[in-house]
């Protein structure tokens, strides 16, 4: 999960940064420093990151999945 996938999670669901924050159960600052490339992500925090986001639709797009390289896809969008 990289810091633009995180960015592009938010705003396909219209998240802010202290709302995914608090669903994750993390600091707003720790998803802040992570977006802006401050600071990496503990691999449980990550996760809850992770989590929180897939509870509300995100897919993770991993390198050739998609053209462009990693990305995101909001689940049923296209349906």
């Amino acid at each position: 999960m990289t810091p633009e996938q995180v960015r592009m999670a938010r705003a396909a669901t219209g998240l802010g940064v202290r709302d995914l924050g608090e669903a994750a159960g993390v600091s707003f600052t720790s998803v802040s420093r992570f977006e802006t490339g401050k600071s990496g992500l503990h691999h449980a925090t990550a996760e809850a990151i992770r989590k929180a986001l897939e509870a509300r639709g995100i897919q993770f797009l991993e390198d050739g999945q998609v053209a462009a390289g990693p990305g995101v896809a909001l689940k049923g969008a296209a349906e």
